[in-house]
């Protein structure tokens, strides 16, 4: 019998592609191609509309077999340059899924980091999780380490701490501190709660400056340390207590 991941009980009820994918069968867009393509069954009966509302203990069957909820799995990713967060590109860039191609299970990535954009990002099929962290409303702290030129001096470093001004309103105050100034760049550190498109080079180009490389370096208690291009780690359990 299935149950959602975050408790779901008798008497509650969720859409066929929200239950789904709080199972681990995907994300709620995998979920609902399922669901149209006819090989998804509750209570024995075949249901083509993933927003179908059904109780959260029902018994659903995929293929034929009892989907059951998969085992919690969190990761962190060194997402290298170049590589996009997607199942797949109509570009044919890279993307993450290759570099998770050993992982038995289904995890969808919390957040996102454009393709010229390395470092740390989180998957799991914990969607509770996913979720929270992604609500703005909680506020979780991301840093960010950015070559930027020229180099950005006391001033413009200050603006970025109080906010500065963007096409979609204005930031809110940031952590920032310079990790060094050379002739023709600078080294910059930007810890930021917000989650906007683009956001730290687009606050950097709001200073008259440009961002060259963006790594992100941590989300909340979680650290990219020294994880390799390209690789990935469990998360400890230390750290999901963080979280």
């Amino acid at each position: 019998m299935a149950r959602a991941a975050d408790g779901g009980g008798r008497g509650e009820r969720r859409t066929l592609e929200r239950l789904l994918s709080r199972l681990g069968v995907g994300s709620r867009t995998q979920a609902a191609e399922l669901v149209r393509a006819g090989r998804v069954r509750v209570a024995g009966r075949l249901v083509r509309d993933p927003a179908a509302w059904v109780d959260a203990d029902a018994e659903v069957h995929l293929d034929g077999r009892p989907v059951t909820r998969a085992a919690p799995l969190h990761l962190a990713l060194n997402k290298p340059k170049g590589y996009v967060t997607t199942l797949r590109d109509p570009e044919g860039n890279h993307t993450v899924y290759e570099l998770l191609a050993h992982v038995d299970r289904w995890v969808g990535p919390i957040g996102r980091l454009d393709k010229d954009t390395s470092g740390l990002l989180l998957f799991t099929n914990d969607t509770g999780l996913a979720e929270r962290l992604a609500n703005p409303a909680n506020k979780v702290e991301k840093v960010y380490r950015a070559r930027v030129v020229p180099a950005l001096d006391d001033a413009a470093l200050e603006a970025l701490r109080r906010g500065v001004e963007l096409d979609d309103g204005p930031t809110a105050p940031a952590r920032v501190r310079s990790l060094g100034r050379w002739t023709s760049y600078g080294l910059v550190e930007i810890a930021i709660s917000e989650g906007r498109n683009r956001q730290v080079r687009r606050m950097v180009r709001a200073v008259g400056a440009k961002v060259r490389e963006l790594r992100r370096t941590a989300i909340g208690p979680i650290e990219l340390g020294d994880l390799a291009s390209g690789a990935t780690r469990e998360l400890t359990s230390a750290e999901l207590r963080g979280l």
